[in-house]
């Protein structure tokens, strides 16, 4: 699929109810004018005798009726002429989306309520495909609904101002298509357990100033991109999973980075971000350093969720 006007918003789609993320998945590609493409990954893991009596028939019929029930949902809410085209493979949840989304635009997960305990000795999918895929990854909270009412808020975390333009570009573009105030959040702080000794509060205004100052001129370098929109920057000293966290509460979708990724291997998720994919009240869009290009110009305002 060479055309990227072709390419689809893919959704991963589980066992339990997806609505959160279809919700979500449906807006994006309405604004983009593309399909919906809904991926069912088949893990089958023999845990115990009576696995024997679980035919593999079974399994996929199950499956399919899940895809059936996520394709239906996602029909209602696409407007006439977009299309929706499912996927059951077998495999691992993880690899088989990533290679999935090297033919799609955006990566839509649904993140489950597990318990904090339980999180701490699971594997994420989440984590696990924003650290790889091949395109800018969403993690949608199951419990979230989108707000009604009220002006809307795009969160960006921005790390190193200088080398953030990717990361402000997704935010910028998404801030503009939902009609949003783009909060730029900014934070450091000193390693070890003297942190607030060390930073006096002289060096605390100087370097919210001298970020601040960065900041803007990181918006600036992107042009008429950024031109016009709504934009509050929090500089503090504090620490940045956390301060994140708190700001998603108050956010219409968080907007973070990930490495640029040098090597083929390895992750490119750094503890903040899983933290944050973790965690997080709202949507999360994992921007993809390498996914600039990939989408393009919008319309200046749409009805986005």
């Amino acid at each position: 699929m060479s055309d990227q006007k072709a390419r689809p918003v893919l959704v991963a789609v589980g066992h339990e109810p997806m609505d959160a993320a279809l919700d979500y998945a449906a807006v994006v590609a309405t604004r983009e004018g593309c399909g919906l493409h809904l991926l069912h990954v088949l893990h089958h893991v023999a845990q115990g005798p009576e696995m024997v009596l679980v035919d593999i028939v079974d399994l996929e019929h199950a499956a399919r009726g899940v895809l059936g029930a996520a394709a239906e949902r996602a029909r209602d809410l696409l407007p006439e002429g977009l299309p929706v085209t499912t996927q059951l493979v077998w495999g691992g949840p993880v690899p088989s989306i990533v290679e999935a989304s090297e033919e799609s635009r955006v990566v839509v997960l649904q993140r489950r309520p597990l318990a904090r305990v339980l999180r701490v000795v699971t594997r994420s999918t989440s984590g696990g495909v924003a650290a790889h895929a091949h395109v800018p990854v969403v993690s949608v909270p199951a419990e979230w609904e989108p707000r009604r009412e009220g002006v809307p808020v795009v969160t960006v975390g921005v790390d190193i101002p200088e080398r953030a333009q990717h990361v402000l570009h997704a935010a910028v573009r998404e801030a503009r298509a939902r009609g949003a105030i783009l909060r730029v959040v900014h934070t450091w702080a000193y390693p070890g357990a003297y942190d607030d000794i060390i930073v006096s509060r002289v060096e605390h205004e100087e370097w919210t100033e001298r970020a601040t100052k960065d900041i803007r001129e990181a918006l600036a370098a992107l042009g008429d991109e950024a031109a016009g929109l709504a934009v509050e920057i929090e500089a503090r000293h504090a620490h940045a999973g956390d301060t994140l966290i708190r700001a998603a509460r108050t956010s219409d979708l968080l907007v973070i980075g990930r490495h640029d990724p040098l090597v083929p291997i390895g992750s490119h998720l750094g503890p903040v971000a899983r933290a944050v994919l973790r965690e997080a009240a709202c949507p999360v869009l994992l921007a993809d350093p390498r996914a600039r290009h990939r989408w393009g110009t919008h319309p200046q305002h749409a009805d986005v969720v």
